[in-house]
């Protein structure tokens, strides 16, 4: 896995995940939101965790994304209750229409930038700060 990272981006990185999965059945609020590389557009590699009888992951490079850590607030006390990780896909135009994320906004490939939670066990691997 490391391998790979250091393929795509070099020796200078560093891996960041959701901390847990507090938070993930209720509301939240989101706190402190803090730019990997000053919050510029970066390249990443992402593994994600795959349906084995066994641990093994399925790792890819990422090109032209934004990745942001937040800290994760419970609404009520204002307490940070995680730390998680979201990323930005920028360029979004050779996706398919029929892509969740452009069913659920309403709208098509190429017109926005889509991001998401990175999940407890999933990982990205960018340039480190």
């Amino acid at each position: 896995m490391i391998d790979f990272a250091v393929s795509v981006l070099g020796r200078n990185l560093a891996v960041r995940t959701t901390e847990n999965v507090k938070g993930s059945k209720q509301k939240v609020m989101i706190g402190t939101v803090k730019g990997v590389n000053g919050g510029k557009v970066t390249k990443s590699v992402s593994c994600h965790q795959s349906l084995y009888p066994y641990l093994l992951y399925y790792c890819h490079s990422v090109p032209k994304v934004r990745v942001y850590e937040a800290d994760i607030l419970d609404v009520e006390s204002k307490a940070k209750i995680n730390q998680g990780v979201a990323i930005c896909h920028i360029d979004t135009s050779a996706w398919g229409p029929e892509h969740g994320a452009f069913v659920a906004l309403g709208s098509s490939p190429g017109r926005i930038e889509v991001c998401h939670w990175i999940f407890e066990n999933d990982m990205t691997w960018a340039i480190a700060d």
